[in-house]
């Protein structure tokens, strides 16, 4: 039989009109429902996803404090585009603001599109922001970010063990007070790298100690400013700091230095995603090195997978591990047994 409403109706046990409702996205239809309608769609072919050309990259932004600061972006993109085009599928860019009057209407438009598969750039995702996506009408799968429900395929960093490292090498180092220089906003990435901080201080039998985790700003100039500001309280500092990523470890390296404090010899720090100016910093940054173009690369490579069988219901986690980039900011203390 034709693939159809009523045919899915049948399938489905669904009136044709709840069927047309939830295809349709009207309210009333519960989420269950919802998400077995559209299952069988595409089974029948009623939804064909092998028609579609084009790869959107929906950058998601909740505030831009993390997306729009950065340059570890435009190589992320610079791989996705890459991807697309060797594939031989059309790249099309789209933002997401959640501050946007509209925004409800462009998820809308994003869901119902079904002749464009989506990655969504989710680093600024805090929780329930993927939810519409759960009833797309084509493929989708995320990136930078994960959710715990599994309802999406995802590509994204090895957070929890790459902190883990880098703490670590600072303990190898000699190092006993390490601090944590965190995010003011708290996006997922940040958390897990918090959560591999605590885990490295609790495996070696380190005391945590509060007062010498930091909460700074995410830009460069405000995680700065906000360090000069901690800094003219006169607090004591451990020996080191691992910073949530290398925009925040480079602002509280300036500010440490114009108080004089002197990196590494006062105070070491390692930072996490090895940007450009990383290298020519003063001193050179020691940090973690994010394969960001192959993610972008990853994720148009998983997103086709799906475009080209549509019958698979298997979700993956895809974790890209980073890369130990030894600098000149962490200085080894006198050797001690670990």
């Amino acid at each position: 039989m034709k693939a159809s409403i009523r045919y899915i109706s049948e399938l489905t046990g669904f009136s044709p009109a709840t069927v047309s409702n939830a295809l349709n996205h009207k309210k009333g239809v519960n989420a269950k429902t919802a998400a077995e309608v559209f299952r069988v769609a595409k089974e029948v072919g009623y939804i064909n996803e092998n028609s579609i050309s084009k790869i959107k990259l929906v950058t998601f932004k909740k505030n831009g404090s993390i997306i729009d600061d950065t340059p570890f972006f435009p190589t992320l993109i610079s791989g996705f585009e890459q991807e697309c085009r060797q594939c031989g599928y059309e790249m099309v860019l789209c933002n997401l603001d959640e501050r946007d009057s509209d925004y409800e209407h462009q998820v809308k438009n994003l869901v119902q599109d079904s002749e464009s598969a989506s990655v969504i750039l989710g680093t600024e995702m805090m929780g329930g922001e993927l939810n519409p996506f759960r009833y797309a009408r084509s493929p989708v799968v995320i990136l930078d970010y994960w959710q715990d429900s599994m309802d999406f395929s995802g590509v994204l960093i090895n957070n929890f063990d790459s902190a883990k490292k880098a703490v670590e090498y600072l303990i190898e180092q000699g190092h006993r007070e390490i601090g944590y220089i965190r995010g003011a906003y708290r996006i997922n990435g940040f958390k897990v790298r918090g959560q591999g901080y605590q885990s490295a201080m609790r495996k070696y039998k380190l005391e945590v100690r509060n007062h010498y985790i930091i909460t700074l700003s995410t830009t460069l100039n405000g995680a700065y400013q906000d360090m000069l500001a901690y800094l003219d309280k006169k607090p004591g500092l451990p020996t080191a700091f691992f910073a949530d990523n290398d925009m925040i470890a480079l602002g509280a390296m300036k500010a440490m230095q114009e108080r004089g404090y002197k990196v590494p010899d006062d105070v070491s720090i390692i930072g996490f995603d090895d940007l450009p100016f990383s290298e020519i910093s003063y001193p050179p940054l020691t940090t973690l090195r994010v394969p960001n173009k192959e993610m972008g690369r990853l994720a148009v490579r998983r997103l086709i997978d799906m475009i080209q069988n549509p019958g698979e219901v298997v979700v993956t986690k895809t974790e890209v591990c980073t890369k130990f980039i030894e600098r000149q900011t962490v200085k080894r203390l006198a050797q001690t047994v670990i």
